[in-house]
């Protein structure tokens, strides 16, 4: 889920202005939760670096929107 700041919740967030909402810092994250998760990260690397870095964040919202708030 990318929502605008303003809801508290108790999942982990992610300030996509800031230094996790670099690229790189994203693809750590989405390597450590896919592992959590049982996902297949190599799967996940692979369609997000496939576009630009609004599709790197459809991709992190499908795969992991449901374990954590993307927020801009």
């Amino acid at each position: 889920m990318i929502r605008s700041k303003i809801e508290n919740t108790n999942r982990p967030i992610v300030d996509l202005t800031g230094p996790d909402g670099n690229a790189f810092a994203l693809l750590g994250m989405a390597r450590r939760w896919a592992r959590d998760l049982q996902l297949d990260y190599n799967s996940i690397c692979d369609e997000a670096m496939a576009g630009d870095y609004e599709h790197l964040l459809s991709v992190m919202d499908k795969n992991f929107g449901d374990y954590v708030i993307f927020e801009r």
